[in-house]
């Protein structure tokens, strides 16, 4: 296309437009503008206003700020009354817990007196009295195990079927004292083996055997309490957690009750030296050594006489340990009670206690 023609074809296409704004201009037409103007709602804030606001919300924060404060005053006071009476509960607690020892005490100072000798140590605690009753002379060790080491057993020279004196175990094994334990029976070729069922360190030195005879045994269990009684199975011993422990006869006292004893134990011999072993309340245990010069019934302790004498000190079970010429106390090297063979019995089994 020319020139002419381009101009001729806009216009042409602007005609309408040209002529729609001249007939405005011609007709008087007019446009008007809204005016900017600020509604009443959106009328900016006063200054006081915002003020007052915020006064209000501080004293609010105030006053949140004063009972926060109160509350923990309160939870503070209320946390130092607590820690007050734990503190005083603990002390009653400690308090508490030395009574039953000191009645325990109590008790045996009724019965025997003040100690003659005193062994304490972080193992063990030892007592020992002298006590003389109507129809005897005797001795009382009260043992405080306070630790697995304070208490064990020992076969003679540490191998089944020998013997030795308590004195010379203690002495040996570095024991501050000993006491004899269970009963033991003879071979023809001279060895001296542990009667019936035998533990040494939680094993069975020779097996296990059913109760029979009226035997007992008796023993510490892991726990060191005293454990004892008749088994007629391993399995009911084993429950007991046996840690070591002898066999004689007969048992004296279960739960705090006197046992019946077996007539030949009554009169077979009616006196004689004796060994017995018991626990307080609080698994202490109590020894006590009857003295006698001979096993044919005419000196030391009967039975009956010290079963009536642990029930009076409240002992909760007891057992009647090897004695006659068996009878044994040893304390810090020496021998306490006098032995009515004359001379210390050479035994396969001794119970000592260590320093």
């Amino acid at each position: 296309m020319t020139f002419k023609e381009y101009n001729r074809f806009f216009l042409l296409a602007c005609a309408p437009f040209i002529g729609l704004l001249i007939w405005l201009f011609s007709a008087g037409f007019t446009l008007e503008m809204p005016r900017l103007g600020f509604a009443p709602s959106l009328q900016p804030f006063a200054v006081t206003e915002v003020a007052n606001g915020i006064h209000t919300s501080l004293d609010t924060a105030k006053g949140n700020a004063a009972a926060t404060k109160s509350t923990i005053e309160k939870f503070y006071q209320l946390y130092e009354q607590s820690s007050n009476d734990m503190n005083a509960m603990l002390k009653l607690a400690v308090a508490q817990a030395g009574r039953p020892a000191a009645i325990f005490d109590n008790r045996i100072a009724a019965e025997f007196g003040k100690p003659i000798r005193t062994v304490s140590s972080a193992n063990i605690d030892l007592r020992l009295y002298q006590f003389t009753d109507p129809n005897y002379k005797g001795y009382a060790l009260k043992v405080d195990l306070k630790s697995d080491k304070a208490m064990q057993m020992a076969l003679g020279k540490d191998k089944l079927g020998s013997s030795e004196t308590t004195l010379a175990a203690a002495s040996r094994l570095g024991a501050v004292a000993g006491i004899n334990a269970g009963g033991f029976a003879d071979t023809d070729d001279g060895r001296r083996f542990p009667l019936s069922t035998t533990m040494l360190n939680g094993k069975y030195v020779y097996g296990f055997e059913p109760t029979f005879d009226n035997l007992a045994f008796v023993g510490l269990s892991t726990d060191r309490k005293l454990i004892g009684g008749k088994f007629a199975k391993q399995a009911d011993l084993d429950k007991l957690n046996p840690s070591f422990g002898a066999t004689f006869v007969p048992i004296l006292l279960k739960s705090g009750a006197k046992q019946v004893i077996p007539a030949q134990w009554q009169n077979s011999p009616k006196r004689a030296p004796r060994t017995v072993v018991g626990n307080f309340g609080n698994n202490q245990l109590l020894f006590l050594v009857a003295d006698g010069y001979n096993e044919r019934g005419g000196s030391g302790a009967t039975l009956m006489e010290l079963q009536d004498k642990l029930a009076k000190l409240h002992i909760v079970d007891a057992y009647n340990l090897d004695g006659g010429g068996s009878t044994s106390l040893i304390f810090e090297g020496k021998t306490i009670n006098n032995p009515s063979d004359g001379r210390l019995r050479p035994l396969p089994t001794n119970f000592l206690f260590f320093k």
